[in-house]
């Protein structure tokens, strides 16, 4: 061993003790701002869930939208729905896909997303999905804890531009949350789904296969789910998973 290393190793601890002390701080006032004064925000800075409420509230409910959603991925090109601050867009899609095009309405979402969550293959744009969603054929479409802020009706004639825009067999994916028995979480949304059953209600009329699941944290249901008229992950003819089940008389 290099005499000095565990000096060196300790000075370096404590400078990454600090550093992470400052970070954390630094990005709990800012979602103090961000979501504690009027008016709240179109999207969140998800820097605010890495760097502080993460380890804060050790609730990982923020990364299953990435995960799940690239679990989809083909490979080719993607088109990400209401992207927000493009934390996903850079960080789950972009580097297993050729190109990815992640659009936002809102102004200040897509600023964020340039400034925090670019990468030489995501192209940020400035769209209103209900009347401007980009023309163009994709192998993955991703709507990612965005479909509750619409009316059914909305949801109806987006859905329709989305199978417009998708290739044969691709696959749309993407997040919403159940409705609270108290009401709404947010002002900002138009329907939050009543359950699973109530999601593939949605979806089903569009696509040959879907999935809905549910994961259950003490602060919300959150809804997953993946449509497509081919192949979807862990259907028995998913080509990136094999499996073997035993029969009883096998054991």
């Amino acid at each position: 061993m290099i005499p000095f290393k565990p000096v060196l190793e300790s000075i370096i601890e404590v400078e990454c003790a600090v550093a992470r002390y400052s970070v954390s701080s630094a990005h709990r006032q800012l979602m103090s701002v961000q979501w504690g004064l009027p008016s709240q925000p179109e999207h969140f800075d998800h820097h605010i869930d890495l760097f502080y409420q993460w380890l804060k509230s050790r609730n990982s409910l923020w990364l299953e939208r990435g995960v799940f959603g690239s679990l989809s991925l083909k490979g080719g090109r993607v088109l990400e729905l209401v992207c927000g601050d493009g934390f996903n867009a850079k960080n789950f899609y972009s580097l297993r896909s050729s190109h990815v095009i992640a659009c936002d309405f809102d102004p200040k979402a897509i600023r964020t997303a340039k400034n925090k969550n670019s990468a030489p293959n995501i192209e940020f744009v400035l769209a209103d999905i209900r009347t401007d969603m980009p023309e163009e054929k994709f192998e993955n479409i991703i709507w990612d804890a965005a479909i509750e802020h619409f009316t059914p009706v909305e949801i109806a004639q987006i859905l329709d531009g989305i199978k417009t825009r998708l290739q044969e067999n691709g696959i749309l994916s993407g997040y919403t949350i159940v409705e609270r028995t108290d009401g709404k979480s947010l002002s900002l949304h138009e329907y939050e789904f009543k359950n699973k059953e109530d999601l593939l209600n949605f979806l089903s009329p569009y696509f040959n296969n879907v999935t809905v699941f549910e994961t259950i944290y003490p602060s919300r249901n959150n809804l997953y789910f993946w449509a497509s008229d081919g192949a979807l992950p862990f259907n028995n003819d998913w080509s990136n998973m094999i499996t073997c089940r035993k029969t009883v008389n096998e054991e």
